[in-house]
């Protein structure tokens, strides 16, 4: 399943992405997700496009950010 990425990240306060809407463990745990959880990250989006429409891009997606998001997954374990 193709990933949701539309190459226009930032996170908002809450972690959230403002291009594609996922939590930055959605993103990071992408690639490790079997199929039935990426539906269910897919299944979210819309609701969240709707919350955070006018939020602001604040940031972009750190290493730090992406580490730690990694770390909490466990995906170097």
């Amino acid at each position: 399943m193709q990933s949701p990425c539309v190459a226009r990240c930032g996170l908002n306060d809450d972690d959230i992405c403002m291009g594609c809407f996922r939590h930055i463990d959605e993103i990071v745990g992408w690639s490790q997700a079997d199929y039935g959880q990426k539906q269910l990250i897919l299944q979210k989006l819309p609701q969240r496009k709707a919350h955070y429409v006018d939020d602001k891009n604040n940031q972009i997606i750190s290493r730090q950010k992406w580490l730690a998001a990694e770390a909490r997954l466990n995906l170097n374990d």
